[in-house]
């Protein structure tokens, strides 16, 4: 079994002053550094809808309104090595249109080139799906690519 495309492709992280975040079609990753040595009882994480909040050892890290809605019941969050917090929430919209440009509603928002690349990547992403038995991870794309790009769903086979 070959590996998920957004593993062969890699990712295209925006960087944040406690981590990074990025996303595939369907979820959102959010990696937050924190202190070595913390333990699962010093995380405080609530994840909703359309709302996160992480406090470790009392201090808040994180805390607003999300830029899109996500499936509350299926995100999840795990401490690695007692010194990072990954957080991956599942997106309810999950078409190649739907690239997140901020992580919150007005707070970590990539920058314009990060955002360029992050749309490049979710619409081959989505080119993947439509055309399993192709390789699209190490493809580059140019054009009209905005909003996952032109929709071929429509021409015959």
């Amino acid at each position: 079994m070959s590996a998920p495309f957004e593993e062969r492709s890699g990712v295209v992280p925006c960087g944040t002053p406690w981590g990074r975040w990025y996303q595939t079609l369907e979820e959102v990753f959010i990696e937050v550094r924190v202190p070595p040595g913390t333990r699962a009882k010093d995380v405080r994480c609530s994840l909703q809808s359309r709302h996160i909040a992480l406090s470790v050892r009392g201090q808040e890290v994180l805390q607003g309104k999300l830029f899109d809605s996500t499936i509350t019941d299926e995100g999840t969050w795990t401490l690695e090595d007692r010194k990072l917090i990954r957080i991956v929430l599942m997106k309810t919209n999950r078409d190649a249109g739907n690239c997140w440009t901020s992580l919150l509603e007005n707070e970590y928002a990539a920058d314009p080139w990060v955002q360029d690349q992050m749309q490049r990547k979710l619409t081959l992403e989505r080119f993947q799906r439509e055309n399993p038995g192709f390789d699209f991870s190490g493809a580059e794309i140019s054009g009209n690519y905005s909003k996952g790009g032109p929709d071929f769903s429509s021409l015959e086979k």
